[in-house]
């Protein structure tokens, strides 16, 4: 009996030593297996960056030849030399600017989506923590060229202009007040836009609308309609690079916000909804409205009626005859 527990026993010892030798491998050949994803992973990335380095040097290579071609040919035909010079020279300086401002590092735009995603739960969380409503007001800045988010605790307050936050204790303006992600974006956008920022809401928002699409391609299609006697601009967003533009201070709505608060000088109101067959996201900001541009309005609107009321005085006159 003795002999077989010893032999039972020795057989249990060889069968876990067998077993946790078995799990060690299988994590060995795990953590290989990781590391070696891990090692093609980074060769992709680089190998994606190279591809889209080249591309832009293909570009501007292309760009070169097409300014020295354009060079011979104003050498060639002098009836055309300075149309064709100054394609040339136009084509020289491209390709020398394409080919120096080549970016040497691409972040996807999934990674910076996760990011801000990061952001906006926090957000959520602390405004309805604090108890705070759902409007989001963004407020420029009296102490630099810039906009402030701030998310309000009562249905009437004061825009807060100078106060530091990002917890704002005042009676008339208690709520979040905090930095927005579209503030540096903004900044960026100011720095190389070419000419003055608009002070009106038709060509500001045009701007606006153009530097989501074209400088940080942070969607597929911006398509602004405004109405400025209505204090309004709403912007019909499609493709958005950082997923659903409802969430709390989105990139997109507010670069947009920043903007026209900044541009126009008063706070801005954010709303976000879903977009019909046109748009995906329809991003609406309203503000107060010039009083000379609601007066002008008002006084179209009435020139209308009275052109109206004539139109039907003379009609009723001529059916009298």
């Amino acid at each position: 009996m003795s002999t077989y527990d010893f032999e039972s026993s020795d057989g249990t010892e060889t069968e876990t030593v067998s077993a946790s030798s078995g799990t060690s491998d299988r994590l060995e050949r795990a953590e290989a297996r990781a590391e070696l994803l891990a090692e093609e992973n980074r060769r992709l990335r680089a190998q994606h960056a190279r591809a889209r380095r080249s591309k832009y040097r293909r570009t501007a290579l292309g760009l070169v030849a097409i300014g020295l071609c354009a060079v011979a040919g104003g050498v060639i035909f002098p009836d055309s030399r300075e149309l064709l010079l100054a394609l040339g020279a136009t084509g020289l300086f491209g390709g020398l600017l394409t080919y120096y401002l080549t970016p040497e590092q691409f972040v996807a735009a999934s990674v910076g989506e996760r990011v801000y995603a990061a952001w906006a739960a926090n957000g959520e969380s602390l405004a309805a923590e604090l108890g705070l409503r759902e409007d989001r007001v963004y407020v420029p800045d009296e102490r630099a060229d810039t906009a402030r988010l701030y998310v309000p605790a009562r249905a009437e307050f004061e825009p807060p202009t100078d106060a530091d936050g990002p917890v704002v204790v005042d009676r008339g303006s208690h709520g979040l007040l905090v930095a927005p992600t579209g503030a540096t974006l903004f900044e960026e956008f100011e720095r190389v836009l070419s000419g003055d920022l608009a002070s009106r809401p038709e060509p500001l928002a045009v701007q606006l609308a153009d530097g989501v699409v074209e400088q940080f391609e942070l969607a597929d299609g911006a398509d602004p309609d405004v109405d400025a006697a209505g204090g309004r601009v709403t912007v019909g967003i499609s493709g958005s690079a950082f997923g659903a533009v409802d969430r709390f201070d989105h990139p997109i709505a507010s670069f947009l916000a920043v903007g026209l608060a900044v541009g126009l000088d008063r706070p801005v109101v954010l709303a976000v909804e879903d977009g019909d067959d046109r748009a995906d996201w329809l991003v609406t900001c309203r503000f107060e409205p010039d009083e000379d541009v609601a007066g002008n309005e008002n006084e179209i609107e009435t020139e209308t009626e009275a052109d109206a009321a004539d139109d039907g005085s003379d009609e009723e006159t001529d059916g009298s005859f």
